[in-house]
């Protein structure tokens, strides 16, 4: 069993009916309890939804996947993006895995030079300042 698994205790999801029994009963028999978010709460799960979306629409709606293997190492790739270089408005456009603040790329205080750094084919693209 994947590592990951075993540290799941619950599945949180909305009640569409292409949820059978069976797709309960198979995360019940790995000891992970399913629970249904409430009627008609259409935004109940909009963090899921945006956790699931932003890869999709930003990565793998443009990526096309080769084998087994390929779609861990993209998705890989692009949460050390996510999380290490790519703004985020709620953190005051610091990525969430910095601790200090960041200057704005805005700042036009003293003009620096940018430096492009592609990711995934330039699928991404990453900037910063040039020491």
């Amino acid at each position: 069993m994947d590592v990951r698994l075993e540290s799941l205790r619950f599945l949180i999801r909305d009640r569409d009916s292409k949820y059978a029994e069976s797709f309960d009963a198979v995360f019940e028999a790995e000891g992970i309890e399913t629970v249904r978010t409430a009627p008609r709460a259409p935004r109940m799960d909009a963090h899921c939804e945006k956790v699931i979306g932003t890869p999709r629409h930003e990565l793998l709606d443009h990526v096309l996947i080769w084998n087994d293997t390929h779609p861990r190492h993209v998705l890989d790739v692009y949460a050390r993006h996510h999380n290490g270089h790519r703004p985020h408005q709620a953190r005051e456009q610091r990525p969430p895995l910095t601790d200090s603040r960041t200057t704005p790329l805005t700042d036009s205080s003293t003009p620096r030079r940018l430096l492009q750094t592609h990711v995934l084919g330039s699928l991404i693209n990453e900037y910063r300042h040039a020491a």
